[in-house]
């Protein structure tokens, strides 16, 4: 009975496919870990893409499994829809209904996980600002003195008639339990709301999706989307829409004010990217996943000169820290620490037969890893308490801000212990790229007016002379159901091409670093004449890497000051400007998405829409919702086409500014000054 079991699973594996490595993805250094995988007899993610076939009715969403009368799926008929569309579920459900409730709540999944990502982000804050833990400080005075007026503290007090600065950590302890209270609140709006232009605010406020608190958009959500109750597609929509919000201008941006203040706030900093930043004669740990809290502090332990002591006991010349998604995002801004691999590489990691260890917390974790690491040497260490693995050999060591430094010991430990248990042949290609990470608010703002006369005027005044197109954020994940980082490479560089200069995060950042797009050197190769001779006189790349997915808040904040500094409309929707998720693939895109499209921005995706099977509901995203919020969906699969899109929108909003023809300067004598003056 064994025997014949094992003839059944031999049979199945013999008759599984292979991915073809360079239709796979475009990077060389990926290209070799897959052929040494199948050589290997190693599954992974590219290997069972080819195997198993996406469902097509999923992918439109007009499949409905809410209740267990389903799922019911209403395929779109193969002659396509004429005159009234009957398709419907058991309870009635119309296309339209079933495609906006999959969406919202695709909202609603993205949402929580960022979110969910800023209330731990808030509570490590709350604890550090009580001084509860000694392992975390207050390291951003600056911001904090900022921050603190949005929620609602002051910074000052008045002594005898005298006005004094108040204790940093008072100050702390307030923005910390001001932040805390957004997720759950009674009553009133998000605080930052009306850090948005005030066009935008006011246009929320009309269209009544200012969120209540964060926590209750999602729950409303799942409330809506239950069986008999909202059947509005339109409706739907506005409380999707004020989830995003939530998402983007709360959750999202409080986890990357707080990060910022609790870990110092990212300025320009060089490192390397991709699977050869591996050194074969250290001890390889790596940190996988999306909060930095648990990282930071291994970050520390592992640089310290009592754990590279004890890594050279067990033969390693030293620890090479490494990471994949946006906990590499997060140390490369801050720490520069080198970014080894993308979501979809994460696999191929372990199978160099280089990685120690590798430490996950929460979102973008393979289950597969675990199998993978199991035919290597590797320990997969979970370390989140709503993150876990159920395969035995996974070791879960649950992280606890009170004790982070002994915990973080703990973990470097096991991955230098294991640097004796390598039981296969090493093999780090050597494919890596320079990249200059760490952009923000605040540290472009001094790139384009120093220390003095920081503003975003140097930026408008290119965008209004020409020089500078528009422009764009390009971010999100991977997908295995395209050709890996090749629709970020391609729609990245027909942007820069044509002057559009872009703003990065999350795996999109980690493509184009790869590709070494994140070098000024780049502009003078990949650049259009104007955008490169900004990026030579500034010195700055033309792809600005500003973080992880939490971090596109950034983007937001940078599009404000924008329309702050003038010149180019009252609103986000008025700038010239474009988003694109070329290879998105989780809910959290979803809600970036929709965000970005709430706040103004027309905003387009590769790979897919689930939207497509409901007709009228994707032409209520893609064309209606421009007239609500200023932004509008859209999808666009091939990458050129997909830029060009980005493009054509852009030279709209810059006719509609009368700014479509470039001007360049005039040198001015004094007489002309003068005359001006007059």
């Amino acid at each position: 009975m064994a025997e014949a079991k094992k003839a059944k699973v031999a049979k199945a594996e013999k008759a599984m496919k292979l991915a073809d490595p360079k239709e796979a993805t475009i990077d060389v250094a990926s290209q070799q870990m897959i052929v040494r995988a199948q050589e290997l007899g190693v599954d992974t993610v590219f290997d069972r893409a080819v195997n198993m076939k996406p469902c097509s009715i999923g992918a439109q969403g007009i499949c409905c499994k809410n209740c267990s009368m389903g799922p019911c799926r209403l395929p779109l008929p193969k002659g396509g829809i004429e005159g009234k569309d009957t398709r419907k579920s058991l309870c009635g459900a119309t296309p339209n209904t079933i495609a906006a409730r999959n969406f919202i709540r695709m909202i609603a999944g993205g949402a929580s996980a960022h979110s969910d990502h800023g209330r731990g982000v808030a509570e490590v804050f709350l604890a550090a600002a009580r001084k509860e833990t000694d392992a975390y400080q207050i390291k951003d005075t600056v911001k904090l003195k900022a921050l603190a007026p949005t929620l609602g503290v002051a910074t000052t007090v008045e002594v005898d008639g005298e006005t004094q600065d108040r204790d940093i950590y008072e100050i702390a302890v307030e923005v910390g339990e001001a932040a805390l209270n957004e997720w759950g609140k009674p009553e009133g709006e998000l605080l930052n709301l009306k850090r948005a232009p005030e066009a935008l605010y006011e246009k929320w406020k009309k269209l009544g999706v200012l969120p209540r608190n964060i926590d209750r958009e999602i729950v409303e959500i799942m409330h809506r989307t239950h069986i008999g109750v909202d059947q509005d597609y339109k409706n739907l929509m506005k409380q999707g829409t004020r989830a995003a919000i939530a998402d983007g201008w709360g959750g999202s941006m409080l986890a990357t004010d707080l990060q910022d203040v609790l870990f110092g706030t990212p300025f320009p900093i060089q490192s390397e990217a991709n699977l050869g930043v591996m050194k074969e004669d250290h001890v390889n740990l790596i940190l996988h996943g999306h909060e930095p809290i648990l990282s930071e502090i291994v970050v520390s332990v592992a640089q310290s000169q009592e754990m590279i002591d004890y890594a050279k006991t067990k033969g390693a010349k030293g620890i090479q820290l490494s990471g994949i998604c946006c906990t590499a995002n997060e140390l490369l801004q801050r720490h520069g620490i080198p970014t080894a691999a993308t979501f979809l590489q994460q696999e191929l990691a372990i199978i160099t037969g280089a990685c120690d260890a590798m430490v996950v917390d929460i979102q973008c974790i393979m289950e597969n890893i675990a199998n993978v690491a199991e035919c290597f040497h590797t320990k997969i260490i979970t370390t989140h308490p709503i993150a876990r693995m159920e395969e035995q050999s996974v070791l879960h060591i649950e992280f606890d801000e009170h004790h982070a430094v002994e915990d973080a010991k703990r973990i470097v430990k096991i991955a230098i212990d294991n640097f004796e248990n390598r039981n296969r042949e090493v093999m780090i290609p050597s494919q890596k790229a320079t990249q200059i990470a760490g952009f923000g608010v605040e540290s472009i703002q001094y790139h384009l007016g120093g220390t003095f006369r920081g503003s975003y005027y140097t930026l408008n005044d290119n965008i209004i002379n020409g020089r500078i197109r528009g422009i764009a954020g390009v971010v999100g994940c991977n997908n295995a159901r395209t050709k890996h980082n090749d629709g970020h490479v391609r729609v990245v560089k027909e942007l820069i091409k044509n002057d559009v200069i872009v703003l990065t995060t999350g795996c999109n950042a980690i493509a184009c670093a790869m590709e070494g797009l994140l070098t000024p050197e780049a502009a003078a190769v990949h650049c259009g004449p104007g955008l490169a001779e900004v990026c030579e006189t500034v010195g700055i790349p033309p792809v600005l890497h500003l973080g992880s997915c939490v971090d596109n808040s950034r983007i937001l904040l940078a599009a404000t000051e924008v329309v702050k500094a003038g010149g180019l409309g009252h609103d986000i929707c008025d700038l010239p400007v474009a988003g694109s998720a070329p290879e998105w693939m989780s809910e959290k895109a979803i809600s970036i998405g929709h965000y970005f499209v709430a706040s103004g921005v027309y905003t387009v995706f590769g790979v897919t829409l689930p939207t497509s099977g409901a007709p009228v509901f994707h032409d209520y995203l893609c064309k209606q919702f421009e007239g609500l919020t200023g932004g509008m969906w859209d999808l666009e699969i091939d990458p050129i086409k997909h830029a060009q899109k980005m493009i054509a929108h852009i030279d709209k909003k810059r006719k509609e500014l009368g700014i479509d023809k470039a001007r360049e300067r005039v040198l001015m004598d004094m007489a002309d000054r003068q005359a001006l003056e007059a």
